[in-house]
């Protein structure tokens, strides 16, 4: 290419895109209109805009450099999606942390992420001071949807200045975000995630899950998870809606949400959505706006959507499968298209090239079981400090899922088990092998395996098959205490069995998929 044709810095700058040039776009169209509902805090996008300025502005003057990373371990609030934009502004990279996770797991993360900065809020302020992480500088108290900062920390508001941000330096292939998802390893890993990944996946949302500016949408699930971050309430901001944040995912907090904002649209993982069936209050709320919901994470039980589709007649439902790697939609079945493919995970979305192939990575005849693959600009860039990893996923050029499906002749793709061994329940992720790796530490245990089985509230129960070794009892008590002392509280299994013995193959691998069909 001749000199003279090279992109200038200069255009190529103008030429980017970011995530907070996003949201200045958005504030320029909709300024007046509201943007954020959460408790007694209403936004207008003006409002949202001028909050996200002045913290990024604030984060600049603490001495944050671009690529620095910022964890937030909180659960939802006005103040956690505005720092979500500020920290993008202010050229930092986000790392949002699982709320649910116990010191040891939060202090892996910190640590490995090499996070400068943390923000809590009261919920998980002991477990942020438990896990102080050997590089972090500050931490600083956020306040949740219904109560202040937490008491002893430097709060949120002190960052806040009224000083003119210099126009950002990132974006496009940049570094946005670190995500941290569980595999069949031991420890997480950090799914690196551009600004542009991220916003060709606001795109394939916007479009197939059909968000608009007239939509009124409530985020009730955790905002560190990609789904509600970035299938949700990313989309919805870029397009104008109007949002509401809550905390809590609890079935009489979320109906009463619902009923008094007259919202129209919603997204939850099963469970959340049968808590909503079971719920008295159902009896009588008036859901009649509600007409888009979205589930994922697990398969929703054919019955349930029966009954959603009874009780509930206006409402159309997607369901969105996918992974963080992928920003994290990959594939969606359409309301249209549920009552002839339910249990399907639909096809790819807009901006997602799906494969179903074999270890040779050749593709296998529809009806074949094969590993789910992806070609796809919302990949993340790879695993943070990992190269391994990287390369693992990305060999033969598609990223590969670690899940294993069959594609129909229209190229319908069911999910049928997880090559990566992972049990997601009630919406998270559990990796078994750490559940066995704990396990394994107690000396009455000869052998065990963990699987995720059939369950009516967590779609998946954490299920341990134990072996106990010659001589030794154990109750069930003792196995759950031995494992809360080790192990996140949604990790814990939910059941416990004792065997004499686990299958095996010839070779003597734990033959998993058969040990699940003796205990159903």
């Amino acid at each position: 290419m001749p000199a003279e044709t090279l992109p200038d810095p200069v255009i190529a700058r103008a030429r980017s895109q970011s995530l907070s040039a996003m949201l200045t776009r958005s504030a320029e169209r909709h300024g007046a209109k509201t943007a954020i509902i959460c408790g007694e805090v209403t936004w207008s996008y003006a409002d949202f805009h001028r909050e996200v300025e002045r913290l990024a502005s604030g984060l600049k003057r603490l001495g944050m450099q671009a690529g620095d990373r910022i964890a937030i371990l909180a659960r939802n609030s006005h103040a956690f999606i505005a720092l979500r934009f500020a920290i993008a502004r202010a050229d930092a990279v986000l790392v949002p942390i699982n709320f649910m996770l116990n010191a040891e797991d939060v202090r892996y993360i910190l640590d490995h992420s090499g996070a400068r900065v943390l923000f809590v809020d009261e919920t998980t302020k002991d477990t942020a001071l438990a896990a102080l992480g050997d590089r972090l500088e500050h931490v600083f108290g956020i306040p949740g949807e219904h109560a202040p900062p937490p008491a002893g920390l430097p709060e949120w508001t002190e960052l806040f200045s009224e000083e003119p941000i210099a126009p950002q330096s990132r974006g496009g292939e940049d570094l946005l975000q670190i995500v941290y998802t569980s595999g069949t390893e031991s420890r997480p890993k950090g799914a690196m995630l551009s600004h542009n990944a991220v916003l060709w996946e606001y795109q394939s949302c916007i479009i197939d899950c059909e968000w608009t500016a007239s939509t009124i949408a409530l985020h009730a699930m955790p905002l560190f998870h990609c789904a509600q971050l970035d299938c949700m309430i990313g989309p919805a901001l870029h397009v104008g809606t109007t949002n509401i944040i809550t905390g809590s995912p609890a079935a009489d907090n979320v109906l009463q949400l619902l009923v008094r904002h007259k919202a129209t649209s919603f997204f939850a993982p099963p469970t959340v959505w049968i808590s909503l069936l079971r719920s008295p209050l159902m009896k009588t709320a008036d859901l009649s706006a509600l007409e888009k919901g979205y589930y994922g994470a697990s398969i929703m039980p054919v019955e349930v959507l029966r009954e959603m589709n009874a009780r509930m007649p206006q409402l159309r439902l997607w369901n969105l499968y996918g992974q963080t790697e992928i920003a994290p939609v990959a594939t969606i079945l359409f309301p249209e298209e549920h009552a002839d493919r339910l249990g399907s995970a639909g096809r790819p979305t807009l901006h997602v090239e799906t494969r179903i192939v074999d270890d040779a990575m050749q593709p296998v005849a529809p009806g074949e079981v094969g590993e789910i693959v992806h070609r796809s600009p919302q990949l993340l860039s790879g695993y943070w400090n990992d190269p391994e990893r990287t390369a693992d996923a990305f060999a033969g050029g598609w990223f590969h899922s670690g899940d294993l499906g069959v594609a129909d002749e229209a190229g319908y793709i069911t999910v049928v088990d997880r090559k990566k061994d992972m049990i997601k329940t009630g919406g998270e992720n559990v990796a078994s092998r750490e559940v066995e790796e704990v396990l394994y530490q107690h000396p009455a245990i000869s052998e065990v395996a963990v699987i995720g089985m059939p369950d009516p509230k967590w779609i998946e129960a954490v299920t341990a098959v134990i072996v106990l070794r010659d001589g030794h009892a154990l109750e069930v008590e003792a196995v759950l205490a031995h494992c809360g002392e080790h192990l996140s509280a949604f990790k814990v299994p939910k059941k416990v069995v004792f065997a004499e013995n686990l299958p095996r193959n010839a070779s003597g691998k734990i033959l998993k998929r058969e040990l699940r069909l003796s205990l159903l």
